[in-house]
């Protein structure tokens, strides 16, 4: 497919201005002007639309497609929640208004903090974070203060070898060492290697739960224990919360700093670049140490406090992301607990279904009932010359986004598929066949299987070159 500029004849236009109906201005000095014209496509108004109307059929997104990305929830998000973020009383908001011009978007986030608080059993939530990572990043600011108030002398953090990246890097820009615990036979962190690790040196237990296999850890209350006595906070990575709301709250088993994704859980679309939000949710020790300002309600009428001596200061511009917050304010309310519940249900039967239906065809090297996302491995194709990479690239030609392939790094050849609660039993049969065709033609003609994809504007790319050497302004 040409680009735009390839597009683009001399002369060729899409617009006419129309005559200036204000004075003009003094011209600009010399030292500023242009030395040549920019650049700028030369084309028709019917060029520019056909253009980027293609172009947008070319997009991978839920809108159009299943996008089973193992750990990253790419489930379709209801479009009321769209609109209700495109009400102009929201949207139009400036953030410097006065809390008496303001009330009902703090009580949004008022309310929002009580529901979080509800579903995950923590005292107090902060919806500041404009991310996950950058909860995490406060998550771990918070544990720091809340040492270095009592005199605690911490120097360690302890992540499993399944967490997501973004967990060691939290920890590591806050000046933790890392102690990085193996994963043992039943896909859970090794219980035993955990214990001799743990120090009083250790700061904060790092955990997903259930895991980046899919798997839910038994031991959880165990390791929160061993924690708590060893002077450390336990941390939950609230990524895959969507595999437990409604049956199991963090803060009842022992967590003491949670974050959560908005914009995956609670109805934002991910991807793309945000905007997202990563709240951060604690229990009351660690309340006073949450970001400023902090919503209030009292005789009725909502404020924002600044004055809290202990808090770790300001982590974002004004409130966080605040359609975000809005949408996912919605998302709760229509829901409700049922809802929620019904939720953590589905992901996990269609994560199932399709793990049963695959695990005669593909490795499965922790082979238990998963909860949100099941990992095989691709080391039986592997045999055959077909890696993971090949099985994704077909899968493209087949109209479906690729799992998580590679992640986690201790399963080889990994495929992380994560169906979402919200796709229909048709969809994931449609994908379980493909699945099955790709475990077949590795057997039989894996030559098939090498030189996809051939339904797309560009076929197999250098991964590598693509990703250290990126191109993304028009030199021509």
């Amino acid at each position: 497919m040409q680009l735009i500029f390839e597009k683009s004849v001399k002369g060729r236009h899409g617009v006419k201005l129309p005559e200036l109906d204000v004075p003009e201005s003094e011209e600009l000095p010399q030292a500023y002007r242009r030395t040549k014209a920019p650049f700028l496509p030369e084309v028709s108004e019917l060029d520019v639309i056909r253009h980027f109307t293609r172009l947008s059929q070319l997009n991978y997104s839920i809108d159009t497609h299943f996008y089973p990305l193992g750990s990253c929830t790419m489930k379709y998000n209801p479009k009321f929640t769209e609109e209700i973020a495109r009400i102009e009383r929201f949207s139009n908001l400036h953030p410097l208004l006065p809390e008496e011009l303001v009330q009902g978007a703090l009580e949004v986030i008022y309310e929002t903090e009580r529901s979080l608080c509800e579903i995950t059993g923590m005292d107090g939530f902060s919806l500041q974070p404009l991310a996950g990572a950058h909860g995490e990043l406060t998550g771990l600011l918070l544990i720091t203060a809340f040492h270095k108030h009592y005199g605690h002398q911490k120097k360690y953090v302890i992540v499993p070898d399944s967490s997501h990246g973004t967990n060691p890097a939290s920890a590591g820009v806050c000046g933790y060492e890392l102690m990085v615990i193996p994963t043992a036979r039943d896909g859970c962190m090794d219980l035993k290697k955990y214990k001799e690790k743990l120090n009083p040196e250790v700061a904060a237990v790092m955990l997903t739960c259930p895991n980046t296999l899919g798997i839910f850890n038994p031991h959880i209350m165990e390791i929160a224990d061993l924690a708590h006595q060893a002077g450390a906070l336990l941390y939950y990575d609230g990524a895959n919360l969507n595999a437990i709301m409604g049956k199991m709250r963090p803060g009842d088993v022992g967590f003491d700093v949670v974050h959560l994704n908005l914009h995956k859980t609670f109805a934002t679309p991910h991807g793309g670049g945000g905007p997202g939000a990563g709240p951060i949710g604690v229990k009351k020790q660690l309340v006073e140490f949450l970001p400023i300002p902090r919503i209030i309600k009292k005789d009725g009428k909502f404020s924002l406090e600044y004055d809290k001596p202990h808090s770790i200061g300001f982590i974002a511009p004004f409130y966080g992301n605040f359609l975000v917050v809005l949408k996912a304010h919605a998302y709760i309310l229509l829901l409700g607990k049922s809802g929620l519940i019904s939720v953590s249900e589905k992901a996990v039967l269609n994560a199932n279904y399709i793990r049963a239906f695959l695990k005669d065809y593909y490795d499965l090297p922790f082979d238990r009932v998963c909860m949100h996302e099941c990992v095989f491995s691709a080391k039986r194709q592997a045999e055959k010359g077909i890696r993971a990479l090949d099985i994704a690239k077909y899968l493209i030609d087949k109209g479906f986004h690729p799992p998580t392939i590679y992640f986690p790094p201790i399963v080889k050849e990994a495929l992380m598929i994560e169906p979402t609660e919200t796709e229909s039993k048709e969809t994931l049969d449609e994908f379980i066949e493909v699945m099955i065709e790709i475990a077949k033609l590795a057997e039989e003609h894996p030559d098939v299987l090498k030189n996809t994809p051939v339904t797309t504007p560009v076929k197999r790319l250098d991964e590598v070159k693509a990703a250290r050497e990126l191109k993304l302004r028009w030199m021509g």
